[in-house]
Protein backbone atom coordinates (compact mmCIF):
# COMPACT_ATOMS: atom_id res chain seq x y z
CA UNK A 1 0.00 0.00 0.00
CA UNK A 2 1.36 3.44 -0.94
CA UNK A 3 1.94 6.00 1.81
CA UNK A 4 -0.58 8.35 0.19
CA UNK A 5 -3.28 5.69 0.18
CA UNK A 6 -2.47 4.70 3.76
CA UNK A 7 -2.68 8.27 5.01
CA UNK A 8 -5.53 9.67 2.95
CA UNK A 9 -7.43 6.93 1.17
CA UNK A 10 -9.16 5.60 4.24
CA UNK A 11 -10.64 8.99 5.14
CA UNK A 12 -12.91 9.09 2.08
CA UNK A 13 -16.41 7.59 2.35
CA UNK A 14 -16.45 4.17 0.70
CA UNK A 15 -20.01 2.90 1.17
CA UNK A 16 -23.60 4.17 1.17
CA UNK A 17 -25.94 4.02 4.16
CA UNK A 18 -29.61 2.97 4.04
CA UNK A 19 -30.54 6.42 2.78
CA UNK A 20 -27.91 6.21 0.01
CA UNK A 21 -25.76 8.81 1.75
CA UNK A 22 -21.93 8.40 1.80
CA UNK A 23 -20.61 6.51 4.81
CA UNK A 24 -17.65 4.35 5.87
CA UNK A 25 -17.15 0.59 6.03
CA UNK A 26 -15.41 -0.27 9.28
CA UNK A 27 -13.45 -3.41 10.07
CA UNK A 28 -15.19 -6.77 10.12
CA UNK A 29 -14.54 -7.02 13.87
CA UNK A 30 -16.25 -3.65 14.44
CA UNK A 31 -19.21 -4.59 12.25
CA UNK A 32 -19.59 -7.91 14.04
CA UNK A 33 -19.51 -6.42 17.53
CA UNK A 34 -22.04 -3.79 16.46
CA UNK A 35 -24.38 -6.47 15.16
CA UNK A 36 -24.06 -8.62 18.28
CA UNK A 37 -24.80 -5.71 20.62
CA UNK A 38 -27.63 -4.03 18.71
CA UNK A 39 -29.38 -6.53 16.43
CA UNK A 40 -32.34 -8.09 18.19
CA UNK A 41 -33.77 -8.97 14.75
CA UNK A 42 -36.82 -6.83 15.41
CA UNK A 43 -38.06 -4.62 12.60
CA UNK A 44 -36.24 -1.28 12.35
CA UNK A 45 -36.98 1.89 10.42
CA UNK A 46 -34.88 0.77 7.46
CA UNK A 47 -34.92 -3.05 7.61
CA UNK A 48 -37.41 -5.81 8.41
CA UNK A 49 -36.73 -9.03 10.32
CA UNK A 50 -35.93 -11.08 7.21
CA UNK A 51 -33.31 -8.61 5.99
CA UNK A 52 -31.72 -8.36 9.44
CA UNK A 53 -31.65 -12.17 9.75
CA UNK A 54 -30.01 -12.52 6.33
CA UNK A 55 -27.43 -9.82 7.10
CA UNK A 56 -26.70 -11.40 10.48
CA UNK A 57 -26.14 -14.87 9.01
CA UNK A 58 -23.76 -13.47 6.40
CA UNK A 59 -21.77 -11.54 9.01
CA UNK A 60 -21.55 -14.52 11.38
CA UNK A 61 -20.16 -16.63 8.53
CA UNK A 62 -17.69 -13.94 7.42
CA UNK A 63 -16.40 -13.65 10.96
CA UNK A 64 -16.13 -17.42 11.43
CA UNK A 65 -14.07 -17.62 8.23
CA UNK A 66 -11.89 -14.61 9.01
CA UNK A 67 -11.20 -14.57 12.74
CA UNK A 68 -12.95 -17.34 14.73
CA UNK A 69 -10.96 -16.73 17.94
CA UNK A 70 -12.04 -13.12 18.09
CA UNK A 71 -15.57 -14.15 17.10
CA UNK A 72 -15.68 -16.39 20.18
CA UNK A 73 -14.55 -13.52 22.42
CA UNK A 74 -17.11 -11.14 20.92
CA UNK A 75 -19.90 -13.67 21.46
CA UNK A 76 -18.95 -14.06 25.14
CA UNK A 77 -18.74 -10.27 25.58
CA UNK A 78 -22.13 -9.66 23.94
CA UNK A 79 -23.86 -12.33 26.05
CA UNK A 80 -22.33 -11.44 29.40
CA UNK A 81 -21.57 -7.71 29.27
CA UNK A 82 -23.96 -6.56 26.57
CA UNK A 83 -26.79 -8.73 27.98
CA UNK A 84 -27.82 -9.84 24.50
CA UNK A 85 -29.07 -13.39 23.82
CA UNK A 86 -30.32 -14.19 20.33
CA UNK A 87 -27.38 -12.99 18.23
CA UNK A 88 -24.70 -14.56 20.47
CA UNK A 89 -26.62 -17.86 20.29
CA UNK A 90 -26.87 -17.56 16.50
CA UNK A 91 -23.14 -16.91 16.34
CA UNK A 92 -22.48 -19.89 18.62
CA UNK A 93 -24.46 -22.16 16.27
CA UNK A 94 -22.42 -21.00 13.28
CA UNK A 95 -19.14 -21.27 15.19
CA UNK A 96 -19.98 -24.94 15.87
CA UNK A 97 -19.66 -25.58 12.12
CA UNK A 98 -16.39 -23.76 11.54
CA UNK A 99 -14.56 -24.36 14.83
CA UNK A 100 -16.07 -27.13 16.99
CA UNK A 101 -13.16 -26.77 19.44
CA UNK A 102 -13.91 -23.09 20.14
CA UNK A 103 -17.62 -23.84 20.20
CA UNK A 104 -17.08 -26.42 22.94
CA UNK A 105 -14.83 -24.08 24.89
CA UNK A 106 -17.35 -21.23 25.12
CA UNK A 107 -20.66 -23.10 25.09
CA UNK A 108 -21.42 -22.79 28.81
CA UNK A 109 -20.31 -19.13 28.80
CA UNK A 110 -23.04 -18.35 26.26
CA UNK A 111 -25.77 -20.90 27.04
CA UNK A 112 -26.44 -19.76 30.59
CA UNK A 113 -30.07 -20.69 31.24
CA UNK A 114 -32.56 -23.21 29.79
CA UNK A 115 -34.20 -20.64 27.51
CA UNK A 116 -30.75 -20.10 25.94
CA UNK A 117 -30.53 -23.83 25.27
CA UNK A 118 -34.04 -23.88 23.80
CA UNK A 119 -33.29 -21.00 21.45
CA UNK A 120 -29.92 -22.46 20.49
CA UNK A 121 -31.53 -25.78 19.50
CA UNK A 122 -34.26 -23.95 17.58
CA UNK A 123 -31.59 -22.01 15.68
CA UNK A 124 -29.80 -25.26 14.77
CA UNK A 125 -33.07 -26.72 13.51
CA UNK A 126 -33.81 -23.55 11.52
CA UNK A 127 -30.36 -23.81 9.93
CA UNK A 128 -31.20 -27.32 8.75
CA UNK A 129 -28.68 -28.93 11.10
CA UNK A 130 -31.12 -31.11 13.00
CA UNK A 131 -29.69 -32.00 16.40
CA UNK A 132 -26.23 -30.66 15.55
CA UNK A 133 -24.18 -33.87 15.72
CA UNK A 134 -22.01 -35.36 18.46
CA UNK A 135 -20.06 -32.18 19.24
CA UNK A 136 -23.30 -30.35 20.03
CA UNK A 137 -24.80 -33.25 21.98
CA UNK A 138 -21.72 -33.38 24.25
CA UNK A 139 -22.21 -29.73 25.20
CA UNK A 140 -25.95 -30.13 25.65
CA UNK A 141 -25.20 -33.02 28.01
CA UNK A 142 -22.82 -30.81 30.00
CA UNK A 143 -25.55 -28.23 30.38
CA UNK A 144 -28.25 -30.76 31.31
CA UNK A 145 -26.08 -32.19 34.08
CA UNK A 146 -26.64 -28.91 35.94
CA UNK A 147 -30.43 -28.71 35.56
CA UNK A 148 -32.17 -28.11 38.89
CA UNK A 149 -35.76 -28.55 40.03
CA UNK A 150 -36.15 -24.78 39.91
CA UNK A 151 -35.07 -24.69 36.27
CA UNK A 152 -37.31 -27.66 35.55
CA UNK A 153 -40.48 -25.96 36.73
CA UNK A 154 -39.58 -22.48 35.49
CA UNK A 155 -38.23 -23.21 32.03
CA UNK A 156 -39.48 -26.59 30.84
CA UNK A 157 -42.21 -25.07 28.65
CA UNK A 158 -43.48 -28.18 26.88
CA UNK A 159 -45.11 -27.11 23.61
CA UNK A 160 -43.02 -23.92 23.27
CA UNK A 161 -40.29 -24.99 20.89
CA UNK A 162 -37.48 -27.05 22.40
CA UNK A 163 -38.21 -27.83 26.04
CA UNK A 164 -35.76 -29.30 28.53
CA UNK A 165 -37.59 -32.59 27.99
CA UNK A 166 -36.92 -32.37 24.25
CA UNK A 167 -33.24 -31.65 24.95
CA UNK A 168 -33.02 -34.71 27.23
CA UNK A 169 -34.68 -36.88 24.60
CA UNK A 170 -32.20 -35.56 22.01
CA UNK A 171 -28.95 -35.76 24.00
CA UNK A 172 -29.73 -38.79 26.24
CA UNK A 173 -27.78 -37.60 29.31
CA UNK A 174 -27.03 -40.21 31.98
CA UNK A 175 -28.50 -39.29 35.38
CA UNK A 176 -26.01 -39.12 38.23
CA UNK A 177 -28.39 -40.27 40.97
CA UNK A 178 -32.03 -41.23 41.68
CA UNK A 179 -33.13 -37.63 42.09
CA UNK A 180 -31.72 -36.63 38.72
CA UNK A 181 -33.23 -39.73 37.17
CA UNK A 182 -36.64 -38.69 38.53
CA UNK A 183 -36.11 -35.14 37.29
CA UNK A 184 -35.20 -36.27 33.77
CA UNK A 185 -38.23 -38.61 33.66
CA UNK A 186 -40.53 -35.80 34.80
CA UNK A 187 -39.15 -33.42 32.19
CA UNK A 188 -39.79 -36.01 29.48
CA UNK A 189 -43.39 -36.40 30.63
CA UNK A 190 -42.84 -39.89 32.06
CA UNK A 191 -43.96 -41.27 35.41
CA UNK A 192 -41.51 -40.16 38.11
CA UNK A 193 -41.05 -40.42 41.87
CA UNK A 194 -42.14 -36.90 42.86
CA UNK A 195 -41.30 -37.55 46.51
CA UNK A 196 -37.71 -36.93 45.42
CA UNK A 197 -38.72 -33.62 43.81
CA UNK A 198 -40.56 -31.44 46.38
CA UNK A 199 -40.81 -28.34 44.14
CA UNK A 200 -42.15 -30.36 41.24
CA UNK A 201 -44.59 -32.08 43.58
CA UNK A 202 -45.79 -28.67 44.82
CA UNK A 203 -46.41 -27.54 41.22
CA UNK A 204 -48.39 -30.65 40.34
CA UNK A 205 -50.49 -30.28 43.51
CA UNK A 206 -51.06 -26.60 42.69
CA UNK A 207 -52.66 -27.64 39.40
CA UNK A 208 -55.08 -29.88 41.32
CA UNK A 209 -55.84 -27.43 44.17
CA UNK A 210 -59.53 -26.56 44.43
CA UNK A 211 -59.35 -23.58 46.79
CA UNK A 212 -57.39 -20.34 46.94
CA UNK A 213 -55.98 -21.36 50.32
CA UNK A 214 -54.63 -24.62 48.90
CA UNK A 215 -53.13 -22.80 45.94
CA UNK A 216 -51.31 -20.33 48.17
CA UNK A 217 -50.11 -23.10 50.46
CA UNK A 218 -48.53 -25.01 47.57
CA UNK A 219 -46.99 -21.84 46.12
CA UNK A 220 -45.37 -21.03 49.44
CA UNK A 221 -44.36 -24.60 50.23
CA UNK A 222 -42.73 -25.08 46.84
CA UNK A 223 -41.43 -21.51 46.56
CA UNK A 224 -42.89 -21.60 43.07
CA UNK A 225 -41.75 -18.86 40.67
CA UNK A 226 -44.40 -16.57 39.25
CA UNK A 227 -43.96 -17.79 35.64
CA UNK A 228 -44.76 -21.33 36.74
CA UNK A 229 -47.80 -20.30 38.75
CA UNK A 230 -49.29 -18.03 36.10
CA UNK A 231 -48.77 -20.81 33.55
CA UNK A 232 -50.55 -23.36 35.73
CA UNK A 233 -53.52 -21.39 37.12
CA UNK A 234 -55.37 -18.09 36.70
CA UNK A 235 -54.08 -16.05 39.67
CA UNK A 236 -56.55 -14.31 41.96
CA UNK A 237 -55.70 -11.17 43.93
CA UNK A 238 -54.59 -13.28 46.90
CA UNK A 239 -52.42 -15.48 44.68
CA UNK A 240 -50.79 -12.43 43.07
CA UNK A 241 -50.12 -11.14 46.58
CA UNK A 242 -48.40 -14.41 47.49
CA UNK A 243 -46.33 -14.24 44.31
CA UNK A 244 -45.35 -10.62 44.94
CA UNK A 245 -42.99 -11.49 47.77
CA UNK A 246 -41.15 -14.08 45.67
CA UNK A 247 -40.72 -12.07 42.45
CA UNK A 248 -37.25 -11.06 41.28
CA UNK A 249 -36.72 -7.36 40.59
CA UNK A 250 -37.02 -7.75 36.82
CA UNK A 251 -40.33 -9.59 37.24
CA UNK A 252 -41.66 -6.76 39.42
CA UNK A 253 -40.90 -4.28 36.65
CA UNK A 254 -42.68 -6.40 34.07
CA UNK A 255 -45.75 -7.10 36.20
CA UNK A 256 -46.47 -3.82 37.94
CA UNK A 257 -49.52 -3.28 35.71
CA UNK A 258 -50.85 -6.78 36.45
CA UNK A 259 -50.36 -6.27 40.18
CA UNK A 260 -52.14 -2.93 39.99
CA UNK A 261 -55.04 -4.34 37.94
CA UNK A 262 -55.45 -7.21 40.41
CA UNK A 263 -55.79 -4.69 43.26
CA UNK A 264 -52.68 -5.96 45.06
CA UNK A 265 -51.16 -2.48 45.30
CA UNK A 266 -54.20 -1.03 47.02
CA UNK A 267 -52.70 -2.45 50.21
CA UNK A 268 -50.07 0.05 51.37
CA UNK A 269 -47.88 -2.73 52.74
CA UNK A 270 -47.65 -4.29 49.27
CA UNK A 271 -47.11 -0.97 47.55
CA UNK A 272 -44.33 -0.04 49.96
CA UNK A 273 -42.69 -3.39 49.34
CA UNK A 274 -42.67 -2.86 45.54
CA UNK A 275 -41.35 0.68 45.88
CA UNK A 276 -38.58 -0.42 48.24
CA UNK A 277 -37.58 -3.29 45.94
CA UNK A 278 -37.27 -1.25 42.77
CA UNK A 279 -35.38 1.52 44.54
CA UNK A 280 -32.90 -0.88 46.15
CA UNK A 281 -29.60 -0.02 44.50
CA UNK A 282 -28.01 -3.39 45.24
CA UNK A 283 -31.04 -5.30 43.95
CA UNK A 284 -31.00 -3.27 40.73
CA UNK A 285 -27.32 -3.97 40.26
CA UNK A 286 -27.71 -7.68 40.95
CA UNK A 287 -30.65 -7.98 38.56
CA UNK A 288 -28.66 -6.25 35.77
CA UNK A 289 -31.66 -4.10 34.90
CA UNK A 290 -31.01 -2.33 31.59
CA UNK A 291 -31.81 1.39 31.77
CA UNK A 292 -34.35 1.27 28.95
CA UNK A 293 -36.38 -1.35 30.88
CA UNK A 294 -37.07 1.35 33.43
CA UNK A 295 -38.15 3.73 30.67
CA UNK A 296 -40.50 1.10 29.25
CA UNK A 297 -42.04 0.44 32.66
CA UNK A 298 -42.36 4.19 33.26
CA UNK A 299 -44.30 4.54 30.01
CA UNK A 300 -46.63 1.66 30.88
CA UNK A 301 -47.65 2.45 34.46
CA UNK A 302 -49.81 5.32 35.69
CA UNK A 303 -49.60 4.83 39.46
CA UNK A 304 -47.97 8.03 40.83
CA UNK A 305 -45.93 6.30 43.55
CA UNK A 306 -44.67 3.65 41.13
CA UNK A 307 -43.67 6.31 38.63
CA UNK A 308 -41.78 8.16 41.37
CA UNK A 309 -40.04 4.90 42.32
CA UNK A 310 -39.03 4.30 38.69
CA UNK A 311 -37.64 7.82 38.48
CA UNK A 312 -35.51 7.11 41.53
CA UNK A 313 -34.42 3.72 40.15
CA UNK A 314 -33.17 5.34 36.94
CA UNK A 315 -31.05 7.79 38.92
CA UNK A 316 -29.64 4.94 41.03
CA UNK A 317 -28.81 2.87 37.94
CA UNK A 318 -26.32 5.51 36.83
CA UNK A 319 -25.19 6.61 40.26
CA UNK A 320 -21.86 4.75 40.14
CA UNK A 321 -20.87 6.03 36.70
CA UNK A 322 -17.59 7.98 36.89
CA UNK A 323 -17.80 11.70 36.29
CA UNK A 324 -17.15 12.72 32.68
CA UNK A 325 -15.87 16.25 33.12
CA UNK A 326 -17.52 19.54 32.30
CA UNK A 327 -16.24 20.14 28.77
CA UNK A 328 -18.49 17.61 27.10
CA UNK A 329 -20.94 18.05 24.24
CA UNK A 330 -23.77 15.51 24.10
CA UNK A 331 -25.73 15.28 20.85
CA UNK A 332 -28.92 13.18 20.61
CA UNK A 333 -30.34 12.26 17.21
CA UNK A 334 -34.12 12.86 17.23
CA UNK A 335 -34.71 12.22 13.50
CA UNK A 336 -37.64 10.13 12.29
CA UNK A 337 -35.65 6.89 11.99
CA UNK A 338 -34.91 7.08 15.74
CA UNK A 339 -38.61 6.95 16.64
CA UNK A 340 -39.62 4.35 19.21
CA UNK A 341 -37.19 2.30 21.28
CA UNK A 342 -34.07 3.87 19.75
CA UNK A 343 -35.05 7.33 20.96
CA UNK A 344 -36.35 6.03 24.28
CA UNK A 345 -32.98 4.37 24.91
CA UNK A 346 -30.97 7.28 23.52
CA UNK A 347 -32.77 9.91 25.57
CA UNK A 348 -32.20 8.00 28.83
CA UNK A 349 -28.50 7.57 28.04
CA UNK A 350 -28.00 11.17 26.97
CA UNK A 351 -29.62 12.56 30.10
CA UNK A 352 -27.62 10.19 32.33
CA UNK A 353 -24.43 11.40 30.65
CA UNK A 354 -25.49 15.01 31.11
CA UNK A 355 -25.99 14.51 34.84
CA UNK A 356 -22.53 12.97 35.11
CA UNK A 357 -20.98 16.18 33.78
CA UNK A 358 -22.42 18.03 36.77
CA UNK A 359 -24.86 19.73 34.39
CA UNK A 360 -22.11 21.86 32.88
CA UNK A 361 -21.98 20.17 29.48
CA UNK A 362 -23.89 20.94 26.30
CA UNK A 363 -26.93 18.79 25.56
CA UNK A 364 -28.27 19.38 22.08
CA UNK A 365 -30.99 17.61 20.12
CA UNK A 366 -30.65 17.44 16.36
CA UNK A 367 -32.40 16.35 13.20
CA UNK A 368 -31.58 18.70 10.34
CA UNK A 369 -31.56 21.52 12.89
CA UNK A 370 -30.04 21.82 16.35
CA UNK A 371 -31.94 22.62 19.54
CA UNK A 372 -30.50 23.22 23.00
CA UNK A 373 -32.47 20.77 25.17
CA UNK A 374 -31.75 22.79 28.33
CA UNK A 375 -32.20 19.79 30.62
CA UNK A 376 -32.60 20.06 34.36
CA UNK A 377 -30.21 18.42 36.79
CA UNK A 378 -33.03 18.18 39.33
CA UNK A 379 -35.82 16.72 37.18
CA UNK A 380 -35.60 12.96 36.81
CA UNK A 381 -34.04 11.24 33.79
CA UNK A 382 -37.26 9.38 32.96
CA UNK A 383 -39.51 12.45 33.15
CA UNK A 384 -37.26 14.43 30.82
CA UNK A 385 -36.67 11.50 28.45
CA UNK A 386 -40.44 11.07 28.00
CA UNK A 387 -40.66 14.66 26.71
CA UNK A 388 -38.21 14.11 23.82
CA UNK A 389 -39.90 13.21 20.53
CA UNK A 390 -38.69 12.21 17.05
CA UNK A 391 -39.03 14.42 13.98
CA UNK A 392 -37.49 15.30 10.63
CA UNK A 393 -34.43 14.16 8.66
CA UNK A 394 -30.84 13.58 9.76
CA UNK A 395 -27.82 15.86 9.51
CA UNK A 396 -25.19 14.43 11.86
CA UNK A 397 -22.80 17.26 11.01
CA UNK A 398 -25.23 19.97 12.17
CA UNK A 399 -24.37 20.01 15.92
CA UNK A 400 -20.60 20.02 15.24
CA UNK A 401 -21.07 22.82 12.71
CA UNK A 402 -22.85 24.80 15.43
CA UNK A 403 -19.90 24.21 17.79
CA UNK A 404 -17.57 25.64 15.14
CA UNK A 405 -19.79 28.66 14.48
CA UNK A 406 -19.93 29.46 18.20
CA UNK A 407 -16.21 28.64 18.74
CA UNK A 408 -17.15 26.41 21.66
CA UNK A 409 -14.23 24.39 22.93
CA UNK A 410 -15.09 20.94 24.32
CA UNK A 411 -12.84 18.02 25.22
CA UNK A 412 -15.22 15.28 24.15
CA UNK A 413 -18.18 14.97 21.81
CA UNK A 414 -20.70 12.19 22.42
CA UNK A 415 -23.27 11.59 19.70
CA UNK A 416 -26.09 9.05 20.11
CA UNK A 417 -27.56 8.05 16.77
CA UNK A 418 -28.56 5.32 14.32
CA UNK A 419 -26.19 7.02 11.81
CA UNK A 420 -28.73 7.31 9.00
CA UNK A 421 -27.69 10.69 7.58
CA UNK A 422 -29.77 11.87 4.62
CA UNK A 423 -28.97 15.57 4.31
CA UNK A 424 -26.43 18.26 5.18
CA UNK A 425 -22.72 17.78 5.83
CA UNK A 426 -21.25 14.50 7.17
CA UNK A 427 -20.31 14.26 10.83
CA UNK A 428 -16.70 13.33 10.10
CA UNK A 429 -16.19 16.23 7.71
CA UNK A 430 -17.35 18.65 10.41
CA UNK A 431 -15.37 16.84 13.13
CA UNK A 432 -12.13 17.25 11.18
CA UNK A 433 -12.96 20.90 10.60
CA UNK A 434 -13.62 21.38 14.32
CA UNK A 435 -10.24 19.83 15.11
CA UNK A 436 -8.49 22.15 12.71
CA UNK A 437 -10.28 25.31 13.89
CA UNK A 438 -11.16 24.86 17.57
CA UNK A 439 -9.64 21.87 19.39
CA UNK A 440 -7.36 19.41 17.64
CA UNK A 441 -7.40 17.04 20.64
CA UNK A 442 -11.16 16.58 20.96
CA UNK A 443 -12.30 12.97 21.38
CA UNK A 444 -15.47 11.77 19.70
CA UNK A 445 -17.68 8.95 20.98
CA UNK A 446 -20.28 7.59 18.61
CA UNK A 447 -22.95 5.57 20.41
CA UNK A 448 -24.54 3.56 17.61
CA UNK A 449 -27.78 1.88 18.68
CA UNK A 450 -28.74 0.38 15.30
CA UNK A 451 -27.47 -2.80 13.56
CA UNK A 452 -26.73 -1.34 10.11
CA UNK A 453 -23.29 -2.20 8.67
CA UNK A 454 -21.84 1.22 7.92
CA UNK A 455 -20.38 4.08 9.92
CA UNK A 456 -19.89 7.86 10.07
CA UNK A 457 -16.16 7.67 10.80
CA UNK A 458 -13.34 5.46 9.42
CA UNK A 459 -11.43 2.93 11.54
CA UNK A 460 -8.16 4.81 11.35
CA UNK A 461 -9.11 7.82 13.46
CA UNK A 462 -7.41 7.22 16.85
CA UNK A 463 -9.41 9.95 18.61
CA UNK A 464 -12.83 8.55 17.72
CA UNK A 465 -14.40 5.69 19.65
CA UNK A 466 -17.30 3.55 18.50
CA UNK A 467 -19.68 2.13 21.07
CA UNK A 468 -22.56 -0.22 20.33
CA UNK A 469 -25.66 -1.29 22.22
CA UNK A 470 -27.62 0.00 25.16
CA UNK A 471 -26.54 -1.63 28.40
CA UNK A 472 -25.21 0.60 31.18
CA UNK A 473 -21.73 -0.74 30.36
CA UNK A 474 -21.86 1.63 27.38
CA UNK A 475 -21.85 4.60 29.72
CA UNK A 476 -19.10 3.13 31.88
CA UNK A 477 -16.98 2.55 28.79
CA UNK A 478 -17.35 6.19 27.72
CA UNK A 479 -16.31 7.38 31.16
CA UNK A 480 -13.30 5.06 31.15
CA UNK A 481 -12.28 6.02 27.60
CA UNK A 482 -12.31 9.69 28.52
CA UNK A 483 -9.60 8.76 31.00
CA UNK A 484 -7.52 6.98 28.35
CA UNK A 485 -8.94 3.50 27.77
CA UNK A 486 -8.78 1.88 24.33
CA UNK A 487 -11.48 0.98 21.79
CA UNK A 488 -14.39 -1.35 22.52
CA UNK A 489 -12.96 -3.93 20.13
CA UNK A 490 -9.62 -3.79 21.98
CA UNK A 491 -11.51 -4.27 25.22
CA UNK A 492 -13.02 -7.46 23.79
CA UNK A 493 -9.48 -8.67 23.07
CA UNK A 494 -9.07 -9.08 26.83
CA UNK A 495 -12.03 -11.47 27.14
CA UNK A 496 -11.00 -14.93 28.34
CA UNK A 497 -12.23 -17.99 26.50
CA UNK A 498 -11.87 -20.00 29.69
CA UNK A 499 -14.55 -18.29 31.75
Amino acid sequence: MSMAKKLFGSFRPNILNKDRYPAYARSLEEQYLQMLLTNTMSNTFYADQNELLSDAEQLHQEMANSNPNFMAKEIIFARNEGFMRLQPLFGLAILSIYRPDLFAKIFLLVVRIPSDLSDFLMILKGMGRGEGGRAVKRQVNRFLSGVSEYWAIKYNGRGRGYSLGDAIATAHPKPEDLKQQALFRYLRGLEANLALLPQVEALENLKLASTEEEQIAWIERGKLPYETVTGAIQPSKAVWEALLYQMPTFALLRHMNALQRAGVLEDKRNLDYVVNRITDEQALKKAKILPFRLATAFRQVDHPELRDALREAAELTFDNLPELGEKTAIFLDISGSMNGQYLEIGAVFALALYKKTQGSSLFWLFDTEVVDARPSRKDSILTQAAQIHARGGTDTGAPVRKLIQERRKVDQIIIITDEQQNSGSPFYEQLRLYRSKVNRDVKAFIVDIAPYRHAMVPDQDPQTFYIYGWSDTVLSYIAQSVKGYSSLVERVEGVSLDG
